[in-house]
């Protein structure tokens, strides 16, 4: 079998890597950046000092910084709107996922027109649209280096994923300094985010040679560390560590597949508003205990690569160590269940044949060790509000 890899063209990756933008730029023949960010960023003055960089380089930019958490059409269009106001030739993605997603979708827009829903998966988009950069400022969504977008329509209330080449940032600054002053929550929900892109790229009925070798390594950096930045945000050492390590996941899902947990948990963001890690963290160890009998070997290998697990142990011991240290970490964490969210009972419960319906069509649980039918996938939800 051959393996399809796609990478960023470029990567700067260590502390103070995003002063490196004007430089990259340069490098890649691009003088007219449009930086979309998020209000946060923005009302920090670290959107400024971005943009002050660039400037001080010569390098003239525009700023969006009204993005929204998990990006909708609306706020995807009001990007769009303020690119075409301009004359930009590439599109830089300052922030976490929503940034980064939204840059991504407008880079596609701009050049080719039409709407969203035109590129949701099964279409692959492949032919480029405006250059994109990425400078992620969570460890968590691996969106600098993934040929994915997640772009969410409010009149159905559907995460629609968006795949294709045309996504993949031709350049990526990943500088951990960037995550020191995160939440606790928010470095908690990332973080799961990565571990499970990294689980999930391993285990996909997609995964590679390729793609196993940066899951395994992205495995060994967070799980000793997620941890240590949620007690101790400014342990530098374990912040690198995290950042790395997400954005090695991120190479292995975007290599591979992502399976049924991100399948299930769209639908969770898209009607619940949950953060995309977080509900993530809630189908975790669920999803790990139904999927594991179709690749034991697999999980075993991913308990080892944690070091939840010994290299002499059996798979059934090192599965079982897996799973419990999954639900262990979500209890560290302080993960809550989606009724401790605040999510209606009734309204979860109604919901349910819906998210299953729109789980199966992303496509992401066909990648899944054991490929769940609608009722499985029903069954998992219900499983996951008793938990």
């Amino acid at each position: 079998m051959i393996s399809a890899i796609a990478l960023p063209r470029l990567m700067r990756i260590g502390a103070g890597a995003c002063g490196l933008l004007p430089e990259v730029l340069g490098q890649l023949g691009l003088s007219r950046p449009f930086v979309v960010t998020d209000p946060y960023l923005a009302d920090s003055g670290r959107a400024g000092r971005l943009v002050e960089r660039l400037a001080a380089a010569g390098v003239r930019a525009g700023l969006f910084s009204q993005t929204v958490p998990d990006p909708t059409v609306a706020s995807v269009e009001a990007a769009l709107a303020a690119l075409k106001a301009g004359d930009y030739d590439c599109v830089v993605g300052f922030g976490g996922g929503s940034p980064m997603d939204t840059a991504k979708a407008v880079a596609v827009l701009a050049r080719h027109g039409g709407h969203m829903r035109d590129y949701k998966a099964p279409h692959s988009q492949d032919a480029p649209g405006l250059p994109i950069l990425a400078i992620p400022t969570t460890a968590g969504t691996g969106s600098e280096a993934t040929r994915f977008t997640i772009v969410t329509d409010g009149a159905t209330d559907e995460k629609m994923l968006c795949a294709g080449l045309a996504y993949l940032p031709v350049a990526a600054l990943v500088d951990y300094e960037l995550t020191l002053s995160k939440p606790a929550r928010l470095t908690a929900d990332t973080g799961i985010d990565a571990l499970t892109h990294a689980i999930e790229a391993y285990v996909s009925r997609k995964s590679n040679p390729f793609s196993d070798g940066f899951a395994l390594a992205a495995m060994r950096a967070i799980a000793p560390n997620l941890r240590r930045v949620w007690t101790d945000p400014g342990d530098r050492a374990a912040r690198e560590a995290m950042m790395f390590g997400a954005t090695q996941a991120g190479i292995a899902f975007s290599n591979s597949s992502v399976a049924l947990v991100h399948g299930m948990s769209r639908p969770i963001g898209a009607h619940f508003h949950v953060p995309h890690g977080l509900s993530n963290a809630m189908l975790l160890p669920a999803v790990t205990a139904f999927s594991a009998p179709g690749a034991p070997g697999r999980y075993a290998a991913c308990a080892r690569a944690m070091g939840v697990a010994r290299e002499g142990d059996d798979e059934r011991n090192a599965v079982s160590r897996l799973i419990a240290e999954l639900q262990n970490l979500n209890d560290d964490l302080q993960v809550p269940t989606p009724g401790d969210y605040g999510i209606d009972e009734a309204r979860w419960n109604g919901l349910i044949p819906t998210m299953a319906a729109q789980a199966l069509a992303s496509g992401s649980p066909g990648n899944n060790p054991v490929v769940p039918d609608a009722e499985a996938i029903a069954t998992l939800y219900r499983q996951v509000w008793a938990a």
